[in-house]
């Protein structure tokens, strides 16, 4: 499950995933990932952003732990925000990994993803 408020970045990271054999739920903003994880959907990955209007990432990061609503799932935060307080943030909510956007090529998460699913 990829979860992003920018449709384009959403689109293109949900065809370079697919490209690479994942299957992938795209979810445009914390709201619609929240309802699709109520409803009963269990992702074995997730990969949030942070900036989102309404519920932030580490929101509904802290939200999906509270209610336990992935609980299997391996949690990723995918944003351009990268500072050391960000990182600790995500990992207090249960985020396994941070990755920066900035930083990587679509390619490159790819890569990453795989490492965090070894």
């Amino acid at each position: 499950m990829i979860v992003d408020d920018d449709s384009f970045l959403l689109d293109m990271y949900s065809l370079k995933f697919s490209q690479s054999g994942f299957e992938v739920t795209a979810e445009l903003g914390s709201e619609k990932a929240l309802l699709k994880l109520e409803e009963g959907y269990k992702p074995d990955l997730m990969l949030l952003d942070v900036v989102m209007p309404g519920m932030n990432g580490f929101e509904l990061l802290k939200k999906i732990e509270d209610e336990k609503l992935a609980p299997n799932a391996i949690k990723i935060i995918l944003s351009n925000r990268g500072q050391t307080n960000d990182i600790e943030e995500g990992k207090k909510y249960g985020a396994k990994g941070y990755i920066v956007k900035a930083n990587s090529t679509p390619a490159e998460v790819i890569e990453q993803v795989k490492e965090y699913l070894k």
